[in-house]
């Protein structure tokens, strides 16, 4: 019989939090470094470039990959020979690991989770609860896949129930498209079939937590119907041409992922969940010895890739810029702002709008001011900010009008693409939404120089900030007549494929 200590079970909740909050897996970031020398797009190429950049400064110098650092996700196999030495329930251990992963001074990670969803939406300030799966199996010890997962891939999340003869693949190429960019490709493709409907969806999301083996699985072939089906998506998905972050280009998936369950005979549920560029999961098992040891992977085993600003790139000074300027910008231009940017996101524009339905005053002039679409981690040592990446811009699309039009705003950065109506509110007003890279949070926050709270401080990481910034990193996805990348670039690039002599095989 194995007895675990409760407090070696939350430690290592803790620590496995910390681990993966820097540590990318090294599955993933080599699978990466295989996209990237095989993308032939400039501008998803670039953007590979800048998370893999990312991924090396966040392992050196031990914070987040993300700002968005994640809902947690634990799937817990306990032993049926296993004893506790615990007054908490399993539950309850998990989420006090939690609290203190996201507490640590050293790495303090940015709470999102919010109680009263249908109402105030209160943060909970320590990132708990976790979502908690518990299974009981065979054996004297206790297995653990943790994950923190993104929201904007996490809102990407579909389910469908099927006929039984339906096509899976066919449904899976018309959800995709529909995704768009918000879930930060490349990363992977989670699906469970069968089951019911709540079981296909954690057969999904468990499956995400599996290594990355494509390369693998394509070099010996397929050996069963699943596999057959995940190089057939694999191939097919890749061959849509969305690119990394919706820019268009070669690898939109790094690997599909597939767990199956048995069903009614008269259901298909099929359910899919990405896992963005910010992947963080990790394994461990206890065994009654104590802590759980994650030992820290070899840098020397990451690609060597080195993220510079492009020498054609246009340098922009916010704080001289005019609505004149802007017009000669184009879709996929690279800019590297510099001075004062303001930030704002859902909570934000919310109480704007309230504001102005009011008609009381502003706490911000917004006139020929570009927004940031962020809510950052907090500093740590000599920061200016913490990671500080780009939030997903459709959550602000019904408030385009209102910033444009009532508060003169100039323009917009944030990640993904807009919405038909609201770019056509951006050509009305002949204004501009900016991208920077998802998955890219503390590579962006070195050209962070200084945040200042302006208003709003009681949202915390949703107040309103004003960042000085130097030479940070953007490309132009809508210009000022309306004409956007995420539509023009993987359009392109799937003629491209589609006009490939050899499958894609590389990426």
């Amino acid at each position: 019989m194995t007895t675990i200590k409760q407090e070696d079970f939350i430690q290592s909740i803790a620590d496995a939090l910390q681990y993966i909050s820097y540590y990318h897996p090294l599955d993933y970031i080599q699978a990466l470094g295989k996209a990237y020398e095989a993308e032939q797009s400039p501008a998803a190429k670039d953007a590979i470039a800048q998370i893999l950049t990312n991924s090396r400064m966040c392992a050196e110098g031990k914070r987040p990959l993300c700002q968005d650092t994640g809902i947690v996700v634990a799937f817990v196999k306990i032993g049926m020979q296993v004893a506790w030495d615990a007054s908490l329930t399993v539950e309850e251990m998990v989420n006090e690991g939690v609290s203190r992963a996201y507490l640590l001074p050293d790495n303090k990670l940015r709470a999102s989770m919010v109680i009263d969803p249908a109402g105030s939406r209160k943060n909970t300030k320590d990132n708990t609860p976790a979502m908690v799966h518990i299974s009981l199996v065979p054996g004297d010890k206790v297995e653990v896949s943790i994950a923190a997962k993104g929201g904007g891939s996490e809102n990407k999340a579909k389910l469908a129930m099927l006929n039984p003869n339906d096509s899976i693949v066919d449904w899976v190429l018309e959800v995709v498209p529909q995704m768009g960019a918000g879930w930060c490709p490349p990363g992977m493709l989670g699906i469970g079939i069968g089951g019911s409907a709540e079981k296909a969806m954690l057969l999904a999301k468990e499956s995400l937590m599996a290594p990355i083996d494509m390369h693998e699985l394509k070099a010996r072939g397929a050996s069963n119907r699943i596999e057959e089906l995940r190089l057939e998506i694999f191939d097919k998905v890749n061959a849509l041409g969305i690119g990394a972050q919706g820019l268009g280009g070669l690898a939109t998936v790094l690997d599909i992922k597939i767990l199956d369950y048995p069903t009614h005979a008269a259901s298909l549920p099929v359910a899919i969940i990405p896992n963005c560029a910010a992947t963080r999961h990790v394994h461990f098992e206890l065994n009654g010895s104590g802590v759980a040891h994650l030992e820290a992977p070899n840098l020397n085993d990451w690609p060597d890739v080195s993220w510079t600003p492009s020498e054609s790139a246009l340098r922009v000074n916010l704080d001289t810029i005019t609505k004149a300027d802007i017009q000669a910008w184009q879709p996929g231009q690279t800019l590297l702002l510099s001075g004062k940017l303001l930030t704002g996101r859902d909570a934000a524009h919310k109480r704007i709008a309230n504001l102005l339905a009011k008609g009381e005053p502003l706490p911000v002039d917004f006139t020929n001011r570009l927004i940031y679409y962020v809510g950052p981690v907090d500093a740590v040592r000599d920061e200016a900010v913490g990671p500080a990446g780009p939030t997903t811009a459709t959550r602000m699309d019904d408030f385009t009008e209102m910033m444009l039009g009532k508060c003169n705003l100039l323009g917009m950065v944030g990640k993904a693409e807009r919405g038909d109506d609201t770019i056509a509110t951006i050509a009305k007003h002949k204004s501009v939404y900016l991208t920077a890279v998802g998955g890219a949070a503390y590579l962006v926050s070195k050209a962070i120089k200084k945040a200042e709270v302006l208003a709003f401080a009681d949202l915390g990481m949703e107040a309103i900030y004003e960042f000085t910034v130097q030479d940070m990193p953007v490309t132009v996805a809508v210009d000022s007549a309306g004409n956007s990348v995420h539509t023009t670039g993987p359009a392109l690039w799937k003629a491209k494929i589609g006009q490939m002599q050899i499958p894609i095989q590389a990426i």
